[in-house]
C-alpha cells in the first residue's frame, strides 16, 4: 500500500477479496499468486491421486479375483503378457517371465531361481510403490512450506503498511485496518494452499501403505506357490 492510496482507502474502506489482493504491495501479489497456485496444483495432483488408486484398487480385486478362480498360471500369464500392467499384475507377469525363462531354456536352471523370482518381484514393487508416490513430495513440500511463505507475505505487507501509515502520518483505525488486512490475506491464503495439502499427503500415504501391503502380501503367497513347484520339479 502507497502512501498516497491512504486517503481514499480510509474513505471506502472496502475489504473484499479482490480489493485487498489488488492494494497489496507486488511483493505481497507474488506471494499471493504463488500460494494460489499450489492451492490448484494441489488439487489437481489430489484427484489425479484419487482417481489413481481407485484404479488400482480394482485392478488389485480384479486380479485376485482372476488368480485364485484355478485358472493356470499360464493361461492368465499368456492373458497378461501381451498388454501393460500395473499394480499385482504386473508382478505375478514379472515372476512368471523369470519362471519360464529358467525352465524353457537350454538347459534347466534350478540353482538360484527362487532367490531370482524373489528379487524381481522386489524390483516390481519398488517401481509400483515409486508409481503410486509420484508428486507426494509436491504435497509434503506445500503442506510444510506455505504457511511460513504467508507469513513472509504477512510480515513484509505489515512492514509496508507501517512505512505508508508513517509516511502519512495518520494513525486512525479507518487507516489501518485495510493495511493490516491485505498482510493477514497472505497468510490466510498459505493456510488454504497448506491445510488441504497436509490432509491429502496423510491420506495418500496411508493409501499407498495399504497397496504396498497388499503387493508384499501377494508376493509371498506367490513366492510360496513357485517355490513347491520348484521342489516338485527339481
Amino acid at each position: 500500500m502507497n502512501p498516497a492510496d491512504i486517503p481514499s482507502v480510509a474513505a471506502s474502506a472496502d475489504l473484499s477479496i479482490f480489493t485487498l489482493f489488488w492494494q497489496a504491495h507486488w511483493v505481497v501479489k507474488l506471494v499471493m499468486s504463488g500460494l494460489i497456485a499450489c492451492s490448484i496444483w494441489v488439487w489437481a495432483i489430489a484427484i489425479d491421486k484419487f482417481l489413481l488408486y481407485s484404479r488400482t484398487t480394482q485392478a488389485m480385486n480384479k486380479f485376485e479375483q482372476a488368480f485364485w478362480s484355478g485358472q493356470s498360471l499360464e493361461e492368465l500369464y499368456r492373458a497378461l503378457a501381451a498388454k501393460p500392467n500395473h499394480s499385482m499384475a504386473a508382478l505375478f507377469v514379472a515372476a512368471m517371465r523369470e519362471w519360464k525363462r529358467s525352465f524353457e531354456g537350454q538347459s534347466r536352471s534350478f540353482a538360484g531361481l527362487q532367490m531370482r523370482i524373489e528379487k524381481v518381484m522386489d524390483v516390481t514393487i519398488s517401481r509400483e510403490v515409486e508409481r503410486l508416490e509420484k508428486r507426494l513430495l509436491v504435497l509434503a513440500t506445500v503442506g510444510s512450506a506455505s504457511p511460513f511463505v504467508g507469513l513472509f507475505g504477512t510480515v513484509w505487507g505489515i512492514m509496508n503498511s507501517f512505512q505508508s501509515i508513517a509516511a502519512s502520518k495518520n494513525t486512525s483505525l479507518a487507516v489501518v485496518a485495510p493495511g493490516i488486512a491485505e498482510a493477514l490475506f497472505a497468510t490466510a491464503i498459505g493456510l488454504v494452499a497448506a491445510i488441504p495439502a497436509t490432509i491429502f499427503y496423510n491420506k495418500f500415504a496411508s493409501e499407498v501403505a495399504k497397496h504396498t501391503a497388499r503387493l508384499e502380501g501377494f508376493a509371498d503367497e506367490f513366492s510360496a506357490i513357485l517355490s513347491r513347484q520348484i521342489d516338485e520339479r527339481a
